[in-house]
Parts: C-alpha cells; structure tokens; sequence
C-alpha cells in the first residue's frame, strides 16, 4: 500500500498496515532532505573505511556473478545528523501508528549501500527470528536516500505474509526462506524521501543492483517498549532501548 505523506491520516496507514503487512510512504522525507542524508551515508563509510561486506551466503546463489554491498551498524553514534531522524516525528509518529501504541523503542539502525552493477540481493525472509518478541510489535522503517526502481533492487515483499506469523527458517542461510519463490514477492520501487514501513513477521527481500548508481538506505528497526523480547540478541547495538517516542513504563531500558 502506498500513501502520500501528508494526504492521508494516521489511521488509514494503521488500516493498510494491518491488512498487508507494510505501507510505503511517499515524500516522507523532502529530496533535499534525502540528498543530504545520501551525501552524509557515503562521507561516513568513507571516514570509517569499512571493508567488510555483509552480503549473506545465500544471496551469492541468487545470482551468477560475484556482489558486494557495504554497511553500518548504529550511524547514529557517528553522525548527529542520523539521531536527528531517529526522533523526527514525521517518522516515529507513523511508527506508532502502525504498531498501534503510543510509545516507540529503538531496537537497532542499519545503513546499506549497494554498489552499482553488482549490488547484492538479500533473500526472502522474515526479520522475526534474528530478534523474537513475545507479542510480534517489532517493525522497520526502511528510508531511501535516493531513488530505488527495481533495477536497483528495491526491497520486495508478500503481501499478507505477516498474518500467518512466524515461520520456520534455513539457518544455515542467515535464516532465509527457501521454499519461498523470490518471484513470488512484489517489487515496492521508492523514491528518495519515500519510506517504506513493514512489520517484522513480513516475508520480504531485495533484488541486485543492476544499475549504473548505488542505492542508499537507512533501516531503523523499532518496537513497542512493552514487548518483551524472548531471545536475548542484538546486545551489541549501540543505543538499544532508546526511547524515539514517549515513555518506557516497563523501566526495562532494552533489557
């Protein structure tokens, strides 16, 4: 589903997220907006000097040549400009509308470059097994800094999916879904500033970046604070437990 920012009110992105899953929201962010943080995203990995590429094993079998795709754990303890996000309104307010609480938690932030020509794919997979919660109020908002048609493997996901919740994975495989046609997900193509929001028990990848330009997101994964996680994982993430919207009253603070 998607809507413009703006030309439609909370409760119906509530609506259609209920129904299938994931919402896409249109100019969320400005083009200026979206240029900045695209600019900010690239100057950060080259000040870093990561070199580590997170591509998973599985998605090396999606395709016959060799991928590549860069990453960043927590860019907001690198970058104010990134924790500036974390809090907009814009953003958490529709987080919470979705997940239909008042309160938002972070969980952890990934930043994702994919290289022109051979940026690499992720399979079909839910995000439920990498962060388990015992009553599922775990979603994603993906941000796109700059624009992603399908030849730039925008993320794909299956409608729906989230209703017949949690699903057994291939462990081997960085938990993806093997007996899960790719084919079978519907291709969400953004543009920069555009937004895309999904639960975590959607069934979603991404296809190869083809195209002569990178793709650049920001996926900011969040959930209600009073969801109590059953798998202690993730510990590593810088700043989990920071509240983006209203208050803790669990007093957890991640834990």
């Amino acid at each position: 589903m998607t809507i413009t920012s703006g030309s439609s009110d909370l409760a119906t992105l509530a609506e259609r997220y209920a129904e299938d899953g994931f919402v896409l929201v249109k100019g969320l962010l400005s083009k200026e907006e979206a240029a900045f943080y695209r600019q900010r995203s690239h100057d950060l990995l080259a000040l870093l000097h990561r070199a580590d590429d997170p591509t998973w094993a599985a998605a090396r079998e999606m395709t016959d040549a060799p991928t590549k795709l860069q990453h960043l754990h927590d860019a907001q303890f690198y970058d104010a400009a990134f924790s500036r996000l974390l809090v907009d309104p814009r953003f958490t307010d529709v987080a919470a509308a979705v997940m239909g609480v008042e309160n938002v938690q972070l969980h952890h932030t990934k930043l994702f470059v994919k290289p022109p020509e051979n940026g690499s794919p992720f399979p079909l997979h839910q995000d439920y097994p990498f962060f388990p919660h015992k009553y599922h109020r775990v979603g994603a908002a993906i941000f796109h800094f700059d624009d992603a048609p399908v030849e730039k493997g925008c993320v794909r996901v299956i409608p729906g999916s989230h209703k017949e919740g949690p699903r057994e994975h291939d462990p081997e495989g960085s938990y993806h879904l093997p007996d899960v046609p790719f084919d079978s997900a519907i291709p969400q193509p953004a543009e920069a500033g555009d937004v895309l929001f999904f639960t975590y028990l959607t069934v979603h990848g991404s296809g190869v970046n083809v195209s002569e330009e990178a793709r650049t997101t920001w996926l900011i994964q969040y959930r209600d604070p009073a969801d109590p996680p059953t798998v202690k994982t993730h510990d590593f993430s810088l700043g989990q437990g920071m509240m983006l919207r209203g208050v803790d009253p669990t007093g957890r603070s991640g834990v």
